[in-house]
């Protein structure tokens, strides 16, 4: 090896240092830890949370969160079973499929952000008397099979009388991301989508909200916070500090209006309208989606394996007692009443 190669390898060493020496002290001047956050996906569904963030009450709890979008449930999951994130927001369900297939990795629940669905049945013409039994020989462009959006569907569905994939042709082979747009390209008679798509088509006047299925499926832990119970047991008071700062951020949104709601968290939407904003809060709210505080309800997450098993998709009955530690949620809930 020449002078010249020693000393740029010298000088390359020496940078890698400096950079994860500055990384680290930047950590250490703010006093903040830093918590690897794993979301399903984006979503308003979670305003809650983006209000947490933006008026800075993970950051008074000495977190500082770094969010990242895991797109989809089993993608999401994987993060925190191969050790790439420290806590995730995903659907119950999730930890459900991936506690039945393998012990190895032990997963908590430990808090509740959302306790409905959140998907609206979006119809070509104004329906203004629905009844679901209008769903009856038509087509609907559904969810993915196996994930909760989709199983709610058939729950309620089956709730008013009809028997999903008879009664009613659910279309299964467009992707989520595409619903919206072979809708309004005149794929099926209805459809089922999230917010904030489905206000979006309906301020175009190509399709109208008919139904709510949160509404017609009752209460049951949608979205939650996970985390490995090594890392629960390594970091309770972490656990403690995140769930209070959700429980904040819960109560803000219970108390504010959703325009409040929607000026506070608009720099995690920078391309939807505002009007959109409160029009898409306005509708979680008047729903009870957004839960009032982080326990999980023992009696919702049996409806939640009810719907599981209704749809042919439980691969074992978890119970509530290995899946859920409602502890620090209760903790916390009674110290913020005090």
């Amino acid at each position: 090896m020449n002078r010249l190669t020693r000393s740029f390898g010298f000088v390359l060493a020496l940078v890698i240092v400096l950079l994860l020496t500055a990384c680290s002290s930047s950590s250490s001047r703010s006093g903040l830890r830093q918590i690897r956050l794993v979301e399903v996906t984006h979503s308003l569904f979670y305003a809650p949370q983006y209000v947490a963030l933006e008026k800075g009450f993970f950051k008074e709890q000495g977190l500082d969160i770094q969010l990242s979008n895991g797109n989809g449930g089993d993608k999401t999951m994987t993060t925190l079973v191969a050790g790439q994130s420290d806590i995730v927001l995903v659907g119950a369900e999730a930890a459900i499929y991936v506690t039945a297939r393998s012990s190895a990795h032990p997963i908590t629940a430990f808090a509740q952000l959302t306790q409905t669905d959140g998907s609206f049945l979006v119809s070509r013409q104004p329906i203004p008397h629905f009844d679901w039994s209008m769903l009856k020989g038509k087509s609907l462009l559904g969810q993915r099979r196996g994930g909760m959006p989709e199983m709610i569907s058939e729950y309620v569905q089956r709730k008013h009388g009809l028997t999903p994939h008879k009664d009613v042709q659910i279309i299964q082979n467009v992707n989520y991301q595409n619903l919206a747009n072979a809708f309004v390209a005149g794929t099926g008679d209805f459809v089922q989508l999230f917010e904030p798509m489905a206000s979006k088509i309906e301020k175009e006047k190509k399709g109208y909200i008919v139904a709510s299925f949160g509404k017609d499926s009752g209460h049951v832990p949608y979205t939650c916070y996970m985390t490995n119970q090594s890392y629960i047991k390594q970091n309770p008071d972490i656990i403690r500090r995140f769930t209070r700062a959700v429980q904040k951020g819960q109560d803000w949104v219970a108390t504010h209006t959703p325009g409040e709601i929607a000026d506070v968290i608009a720099p995690q939407f920078p391309d939807t309208d505002r009007d959109i904003l409160v029009r898409v809060i306005q509708r979680y709210k008047e729903q009870d989606s957004y839960a009032k505080n982080t326990i999980i309800d023992e009696e919702e997450y049996n409806r939640l394996l009810t719907v599981m098993s209704q749809a042919g998709e439980l691969p074992a009955k978890i119970p509530y007692q290995k899946l859920v530690d409602t502890s620090f949620a209760k903790e916390v809930s009674t110290k913020q009443k005090q």
